[in-house]
């Protein structure tokens, strides 16, 4: 289950995951200067939509991906805010992949892995769909819309 890591919320301050025991949650690796950067706006109206009903969309930004995503968390903060009206959490930056990869990422990666059983997170905007009990339900890939993902989220609430 998710529930026992914690990661640093955009101001540093450690923020435990079990916070979110008992809700749907979509955990994101995003970039401020990615072509699917526009999937910051579907995602936010994913989460308005659902948000009422115990669904959090979590993003983490990463900048492992073609160097898109330099800007302190500061930054990135303001920029999805001021760029996609982002009002869903949004932790600060991470690693995915790798020996400093953050353990949340390990576990998503381990529980639900991609395309013929990588654990490698690909690109950015890689999606994790988890349930209300915390367990890993479905990995999507960064093509996959927003859109695409609500039937899915719906089917968990």
């Amino acid at each position: 289950m998710i529930y026992q890591y914690e990661a640093a919320d955009m101001s540093g301050k450690l923020q435990p995951l079990s916070k979110y025991e008992g809700d749907v949650l979509l955990i994101v690796n995003t970039a401020s200067k990615c072509g699917f950067t526009p999937q910051l706006d579907g995602l936010e109206k994913l989460y308005e939509r659902y948000q009422g009903q115990g669904f959090h969309i979590l993003g983490f930004p990463c900048n492992q991906f073609g160097n898109q995503d330099p800007g302190s968390n500061e930054e990135i903060n303001e920029f999805c805010q001021l760029n996609y009206g982002v009002t869903f959490p949004m932790f600060a930056k991470v690693d995915v992949n790798g020996k400093d990869a953050h353990p949340l990422f390990q576990y998503l990666s381990k529980e639900a892995p991609g395309l013929l059983g990588s654990k490698t997170i690909k690109w950015n905007f890689t999606k994790f769909l988890v349930d209300r009990n915390g367990n890993v339900i479905e990995r999507f890939s960064p093509q996959t819309t927003p859109d695409e993902i609500e039937t899915a989220v719906k089917r968990l609430l």
